[in-house]
């Protein structure tokens, strides 16, 4: 059986495979370090000023800088089994040293020599040496690597790196290019939304944005009728990530959203749907710094407070807003004027921060989003930019590594979770498997489910190091949600039932679905309850669902990903938004 994935082949070391102890020793490792990360270049001294202080051998730094540099998860740090993993390579110090000098002494110069003449001197130093020949690309990564600024003062230009340090209006710390810092945040909508079949009022859902600091581009969001949870924050986060083409398409919005890349820093507040201890250890082994705005201290979090503000505006133009409050509201029906469906409701949205928001002048940075991503990543003839963002290679271990995550133990007849069985031909071989570090303990296994679809779970395969979708072991049951689930189960124990098996479950949640419907346009309650049970997979508005019609035009790009867009003159409102 092959993985479920269209991802890279090669093992991949997994945070939540690591021990407590373990993982304890790779933030050891990491806190020494990281003075070096990212520096390029660094002369071979100050490695051995470190490997001094932490009590190691300089060449335990280079391998623990290799080590970080191939994966770029804090994982590959935590101690593993003797022997090299298959496949990596690594340089000798020798040669690291070798590469370090020429690019000191040759590069770094106001001859401003290239690239491909610092390879020629690697080569020649090398084999003088007799030590072996590093390949072209890893010496043109070694200077690829190097902070534009050093650069540039070492070749003569201290203008430029200076102009390239300085801050620019609306600066915060750290935000000195697309995707360095992003805050994220949520709010409830101020509209009613209606059931999908009886188009009858049903409540305000819940809306989480994340905003890219440095272009206020929007990275990406989640829209639901449930109250965030971590689920939520997982979902947003990894689409902020991915590519979002696939989003545009299935909603049909026009235009682009060229937004995608690893996230350096995530800010958030300190609710704790952002302090779980999964999510810290998924944004720390994907490299992303999580980090929380300190209490009662708002200006640290404006810029998603100000975009929050935005699109609260944009939303009291729909029919069924709720205002912010009672004054705004008054003589206004809400619910009797609302008209649009969760699923219209998020392809207005979409429409609006693709097309119109990105678009806008926006005050803060003088020029738009979309034109001040382009030049954070391509430049603009005074500044370098970043260089476009590396694509995620394995989007589906994205997504799962900010799953909910579970550890069952593995049975003949399969797993089960919350009564109901899930079985799979990979499950096989890991029945009745024990712990390897205690024999007489059954061995517990990993597991990841959607919340909004429990038709199938996920499994770590330990062994194989990759994701398996495993189904119902009754392949005749229905898709449902964890929260029918939930229901069903509480319906169930009301009723005095203790011993809940997988049929009753599925009866109980059948049961459910009819009482729904029979009541559902009689009371609120009871039409938020069917949308819940239908609304398995939120899915984007059908081609027969009435378009929305944003307060500006749509526009679309048809000569390329990065052309300069066309600028929506007027200032984004400031915020008048009450959370």
């Amino acid at each position: 059986m092959q993985p479920d994935t269209d991802g890279p082949a090669e093992k991949q070391r997994r945070a939540s495979d690591i021990s407590d102890k373990a993982w304890a020793v790779a933030e050891q490792r990491w806190a020494i370090i990281k003075p070096l990360v990212d520096r390029g270049i660094i002369p071979r001294a100050e490695v051995e000023a470190v490997a001094a202080r932490a009590g190691v051998d300089p060449s335990t730094i280079y391998r623990w800088l290799s080590d970080y540099s191939h994966s770029g998860h804090l994982s590959a740090l935590a101690p593993t089994t003797a022997g090299r993993p298959p496949g990596r390579t690594s340089l000798s110090p020798e040669v690291e040293a070798v590469i370090a000098g020429a690019i000191e002494d040759a590069f770094l110069t106001r001859q401003k020599l290239k690239p491909s003449d610092i390879i020629e001197k690697v080569e020649a130093a090398c084999r003088q040496a007799k030590l072996p020949v590093p390949g072209k690309n890893t010496v043109r990564a070694r200077i690829a690597a190097l902070h534009p600024q050093l650069v540039l003062r070492r070749r003569g230009q201290k203008a430029k790196a200076d102009n390239l340090g300085k801050p620019v209006r609306g600066h915060f710390p750290g935000a000195d290019k697309p995707l360095a810092v992003i805050q994220i945040d949520h709010t409830q909508v101020d509209v009613i939304v209606v059931e999908e079949t009886t188009r009858l009022p049903m409540g305000r859902p819940w809306l989480t944005l994340a905003i890219d600091v440095y272009s206020r581009m929007v990275t990406g969001y989640h829209l639901s009728m449930e109250r965030p949870n971590a689920n939520a924050v997982g979902l947003c986060l990894s689409m902020s990530m991915l590519p979002k083409g696939s989003v545009l398409e299935a909603l049909g919005v026009p235009g682009e959203w060229p937004v995608y890349g690893r996230l350096a820093k995530v800010m958030a507040d300190n609710a704790k749907e952002f302090r779980g201890k999964l999510l810290a250890r998924a944004c720390r082994d994907w490299g992303i710094d999580l980090d929380f705005r300190p209490v009662k201290t708002p200006h640290y979090g404006g810029h998603i407070e100000r975009l929050m503000g935005t699109t609260a505006n944009e939303v009291r133009k729909l029919d069924g807003a709720t205002f912010s409050n009672t004054r705004q509201r008054e003589g206004y029906n809400s619910e009797g004027m609302a008209s649009m469906t969760l699923g219209e409701v998020e392809r207005y949205l979409v429409d609006f921060l693709t097309t119109t928001y990105h678009m806008r002048l926006h005050s803060e940075i003088a020029m738009t989003p979309r034109r001040r991503w382009q030049v954070g990543l391509l430049g603009d003839g005074i500044q370098p930019g970043a260089g476009l963002p590396e694509k995620i290679a394995d989007a589906e271990k994205l997504r799962l590594d900010f799953t909910p995550c579970l550890e069952r133990t593995i049975q003949r007849y399969g797993v089960e979770m919350d009564k109901i069985g899930y079985q799979d031909e990979v499950l096989y071989r890991w029945a009745g498997a024990t712990d390897p570090n205690d024999p007489k303990r059954p061995r517990q296994f990993e597991f990841r489910r959607d919340p909004r679809d429990v038709s199938r779970i996920w499994f770590w395969d330990p062994e194989i190091q990759r994701y398996f979708a495993i189904p119902y072991r009754d392949l005749s049951h229905p898709s449902v949600s964890l929260w029918q689930i939930k229901a069903a189960k509480a319906e169930l124990k009301r009723q005095g039932v203790l011993d809940v098996d997988e049929d009753a479950l599925f009866k109980a949640i059948a049961r459910r679905e009819g009482y729904a419907e029979e009541a559902r346009a009689k009371t609120k309650a009871a039409r938020r309850e069917f949308h819940r049970a239908t609304r398995v997979k939120p899915a984007p508005a059908a081609s027969a669902v009435q378009e929305p019609q944003p307060s500006t035009p749509s526009l679309r790009e048809e000569d390329g990903l990065f052309d300069t867009p066309p600028i929506i003159y007027g200032d984004i409102e400031p915020a008048e938004f009450q959370r």
